[in-house]
């Protein structure tokens, strides 16, 4: 399994097109304890696009080797069902950019923070924010 957090590992220069970044979230921490935390400041498209995008910068403040950021959402699509995100994941403490888009227009995301352990392949000390559209519908652009 963990090879395929790896395989989703970021390059940095993933940047989020201007349109994708309509409502700022804000920050997003997995649990704390254990040496440390990952924490993503988060960023979210409209709801009502076709394709829905959350997107930001993700950091590492885990200070054991070994251990590093990882970012993933779960889509709940406005047709039915859902669907998870491909895993982004940064051993930066200076962080690394994100973006996780839906295959379709979705009424919930669920965007979950987790620390990873590459010699273990662990996903542990997890937090999930659920990001409904009716809590965003009134935010200001």
């Amino acid at each position: 399994m963990l090879a395929l957090v790896l395989a989703g590992s970021l390059t940095g220069t993933a940047q989020a097109a201007a349109g994708d970044r309509v409502h700022h979230w804000g920050p997003v921490q997995s649990k704390s304890g254990h040496g440390g935390h990952a924490k993503a400041d988060v960023w979210l498209s409209s709801f009502d696009s076709e394709r829905f995008v959350v997107s930001g910068k993700l950091y590492d403040r885990d200070y054991h080797s070994g251990h590093c950021a990882y970012v993933r959402a779960k889509f709940h699509y406005a047709s039915g069902g859902t669907g998870w995100s491909q895993v982004r994941y940064t051993c930066s403490s200076k962080g690394a950019n994100f973006k996780l888009s839906s295959d379709g227009e979705v009424t919930r995301a669920d965007v979950r923070v987790c620390l990873v352990s590459y010699k273990t392949n662990a996903i542990f000390r997890c937090h999930t924010d659920a990001i409904k559209a009716s809590t965003v519908a009134n935010w200001p652009q």
